[in-house]
């Protein structure tokens, strides 16, 4: 089980596809020293998982901005990935990892009993550790713009009340 404060789970050889590029290996290895917001969606082809997966490419550049990659996750193929993405997703560029043996989704506690990954959504920080989740029903889209709220609170590295923005007030160093 994954809790806040522990080393995220570590992955590596994991197929992942990228718009423009081949099929690629990536683990959380490749992500050292840089903050990651990984986060799984249940299936490829579906209502509103397109929908966050272009909000998360949208706001690419602020998440870059705060020194952090990118990493999605669902439980089908790097072919499904590739023909979806091609031809419905071609503005996201970030790496789309391909769980096709359950493990990632397993070790990060979403996968779901039909075989595919919930909704979650993961910072971890430079050093590997997990800081902050999100685990919510398939039926509701998650908010990019509270993860990379979430993602500078983090990085303040200060106690940051309810509806905290960059440059508001805090309440003190963590």
């Amino acid at each position: 089980m994954v809790k806040i404060g522990e080393r995220a789970p570590e992955f590596s050889g994991v197929t992942a596809y990228q718009a423009g590029k081949e099929f690629i290996k990536v683990s959380l290895k490749d992500h050292a020293g840089r903050w990651l917001v990984l986060f799984f969606y249940p299936r490829d082809f579906t209502f509103i998982c397109p929908t966050e997966l272009k909000e998360f490419a949208k706001l690419e550049k602020e998440f870059e901005s705060c020194n952090c990659a990118i990493l999605a996750a669902s439980t089908d193929s790097e072919w499904s990935h590739k023909n979806w993405f091609e031809r419905d997703l071609p503005d996201v560029r970030y790496p789309i990892l391909a769980d096709t043996t359950q493990e990632l989704s397993r070790a990060y506690n979403v996968l779901d009993t039909d075989g595919s990954s919930q909704r979650g959504t993961f910072i971890i920080d430079p050093d590997g550790i997990l800081k902050w989740m999100v685990i919510s029903a398939g039926s509701v889209g998650r908010s990019v713009k509270e993860t990379i709220r979430s993602l500078r609170a983090l990085q303040s590295g200060e106690l940051c009340p309810v509806e905290w923005e960059t440059g508001g007030k805090t309440l003190g160093k963590a």
